[in-house]
């Protein structure tokens, strides 16, 4: 399998990409010779440049500026570094917006946004497309051919700060998806429930966008302009894409994804397919006490949306961000750690934001490779250290890691997740995915985290979180898998609803009642901070359900709480696979115990080791890379029949400090 980006005429070999978001438009020009010196000092290979540069290309209407650009692509080809090359349609320039105030977001309570941030544009907005499409036609049209294009970057952070907009054009834009979607105002008031609290509608045009109404407004309604929004902005990045494809045929095509938080309101999975390299940008937060776990789950949601190929981390931090509450300054070796880490989960290569601190505007305080005090700095020692690092790893360019259980996302769940009304305010679907993530990680069991439209036939397990919302069709889907020899854990509030969020009657789950043998008559949901006892020596919090068997035998009962003396844990036998489920969310240690049982129970390989110890495999034509991460305080020794890729070192036993990485190489036999 090739890179995923174009490797310049002037590469030889395999080579994983290094580097980070270029801003060369941001400093005097006598700097750049100095960055591009830099750079290769600190084995920079590939930047991404003209993010947010905009209003320096194109100064007013009509009139573009280039010159900057060619001295910074030509400097950049000269030293040998590839350029990501943004189409630049981030953030529309002061005239465009002055000119057009209408391209500005409405907010739900109708007040418009003013100029002076990033990224203020309406989704819907005809005056912005036509803009961008124009600025990214000049940019194509000029750079296509550069020696130093390796891959095109559409946009930056589609739906970051615009995911929504209600203006008057948003909502006329809505109604034209709404007809595409349901053809008729009848089929929309079905599908939306209209005959409660009098909401029927009697033509297209009263329809409008959720806005700020006098109390709970219509889910479906809500769930629904989730869906348009996200499609909006996908058309956006459609349009971008075949533009640049029709200029530039072989240069492949990206934008950066915000995996996995922002996939509760944008499609991702459906975004996959327009990009032939799925980009994502992570960011660890200061307040997250395994924070290497959450670089994990990102890193394994990038492979799963994109079905298991080789993907690209575009942004991530050096050290502190510039946007949290209290912005903590990596350990020594985390950013090594990190980013490694990404590339273990198939990354083929890692970004940062950005190349040079900033020293003005909102994000001045952003750590960079190159920060405020210099290369004379262990944060740019480090960032050299690093890039000598994946010079050595270039082997493992191309190679894919086979994952035998998927983390399921539904984008639509997460979303509904998000509404009033729910049986519990202290649902949280994104903190659900997490746990359920922890759980398998410290298992040492490798998954992907994939969209609900994946195929699921190369999984033993799935592990299905809250997927409220769901339809006969997918359940049977579910069936097929599990009939199949497939093992399937579905967790409370999960089949409850279908996609237009209308309840499933007959008994919960809904439409997985059959499948999973239970039927549930009523929620227990339990307050916050309240936990039950279960039978099995574990806990669980935030729900209970008395559960009716219905062809599944119990795995452990409650002991204590509103649902004391029915099932919690269920498992059913179905053709020649197993349906369990689990209706409460279990505490760390039972969610552990739990992981553990599926997947011995389905046969699935994993590797022993410590606590805190990653292990992950990437498998090329020729070899096995063993990532082992060591995020524990303590050395360990682990047996492998091979050599480090980092240091040299060969087993059959090897040392990893704490703190530090070892990439063993194995050949196939």
């Amino acid at each position: 399998m090739e890179s995923v980006w174009r490797r310049p005429a002037w590469a030889q070999g395999d080579v994983l990409a290094y580097g980070g978001d270029y801003c060369p438009e941001q400093w005097p020009e006598a700097v750049w010779a100095e960055d591009f010196r830099l750079m290769e000092e600190a084995g920079v290979n590939l930047v991404t440049v003209g993010v947010f540069a905009w209003a320096r290309l194109q100064p007013a209407p009509g009139r573009w500026d280039f010159g900057w650009l060619d001295r910074v692509l030509d400097g950049l080809a000269e030293h040998r570094i590839a350029v990501c090359l943004a189409t630049a349609t981030a953030s529309p320039p002061p005239w465009l917006t002055a000119a057009h105030p209408e391209i500005q977001l409405v907010r739900a309570d109708g007040v418009r946004l003013s100029h002076g941030s990033r990224q203020g544009w309406c989704p819907s907005s005809a005056a912005y497309k036509d803009a961008a499409l124009e600025l990214a036609e000049q940019v194509a049209g000029r750079y296509a051919g550069h020696p130093a294009l390796a891959l095109w970057h559409i946009s930056n952070e589609l739906g970051c700060h615009n995911p929504v907009c209600y203006c008057d054009e948003s909502a006329a834009r809505f109604r034209v998806w709404l007809e595409d979607r349901y053809e008729t105002v009848e089929n929309l008031n079905l599908a939306w429930g209209t005959d409660f609290w009098s909401q029927r509608l009697s033509a297209w045009e009263e329809v409008l966008p959720p806005r700020t109404t006098s109390y709970f407004g219509n889910p479906a309604h809500l769930n629904d302009y989730v869906r348009f929004s996200s499609d909006e902005l996908r058309g956006q990045l459609q349009a971008e894409a075949a533009l640049l494809r029709q200029l530039a045929p072989d240069v492949p095509v990206t934008t950066n994804f915000m995996l996995p938080g922002r996939w509760r309101s944008l499609d991702y999975g459906a975004w996959a397919a327009d990009v032939d390299v799925v980009a994502n940008d992570h960011y660890t937060l200061s307040d997250d006490p395994r924070p290497h776990v959450a670089v994990a789950l990102a890193a394994d949601a990038s492979r799963g949306v994109g079905g298991g190929r080789p993907w690209l981390l575009m942004e991530h931090a050096a050290s502190a961000v510039s946007w949290q509450k209290a912005n903590r300054a990596k350990t020594p070796g985390e950013m090594r750690r990190n980013s490694l880490a990404h590339i273990a989960h198939g990354a083929e290569g890692a970004l940062f934001f950005q190349w040079r601190a900033a020293v003005a505007g909102a994000e001045r305080y952003h750590s960079a490779m190159l920060p405020h005090a210099g290369a004379d700095s262990d944060q740019f020692r480090a960032v050299a250290a690093l890039g000598a690092d994946l010079a050595k790893l270039a082997p493992i360019a191309g190679s894919t890691v086979a994952a035998p259980i998927g983390l399921v996302v539904d984008r639509d769940s997460w979303a509904a997740s998000l509404r009033p009304t729910l049986p519990s305010a202290f649902l949280d679907y994104g903190a659900a995915l997490r746990e359920w993530y922890e759980a398998l990680w410290d298992a040492h069991l490798t998954c992907d985290v994939i969209p609900s439209t994946a195929d699921f036939n190369s999984y033993k397990v799935l592990v299905t979180p809250h997927w409220q919302l769901l339809d006969a069709a997918e359940a049977q889907r579910l069936r097929d898998f599990v009939e199949q020899g497939g093992h399937l854990v579905a967790t409370y509030f999960t089949g409850v609803a279908d996609r237009c969020d209308q309840v499933v009657t007959g008994g919960y789950p809904g439409a997985l009642r059959d499948l999973l043998g239970v039927r549930v008559e009523e929620f227990r949901p339990l307050l916050e901070g309240q936990e039950v006892k279960l039978s099995d020596g574990t806990a669980g919090r935030l729900w209970t359900e008395p559960v009716k068997l219905a062809g599944a035998t119990a795995a452990a009962f409650y002991v204590s709480g509103p649902s004391a003396g029915f099932p919690a844990v269920t498992r059913a036998e179905r053709g020649a696979g197993v349906a369990w489920y689990v209706s409460t969310q279990l505490n760390p240690a039972g969610l552990g115990e739990f992981a553990d049982r599926v997947a011995d129970e389905a046969a699935v390989p994993r590797i022993d080791a410590p606590a805190d110890v990653e292990i992950t495999v990437r498998r090329g034509a020729e070899a096995l890379y063993t990532f082992v991460i060591n995020h524990s305080a303590e050395a360990v020794a682990l047996k492998f029949d091979g050599v480090d890729l980092l240091t040299g070192d060969t087993g059959p036993v090897m040392a990893v400090p704490a703190g530090d990485v070892r990439v063993v190489e194995q050949a196939l036999r």
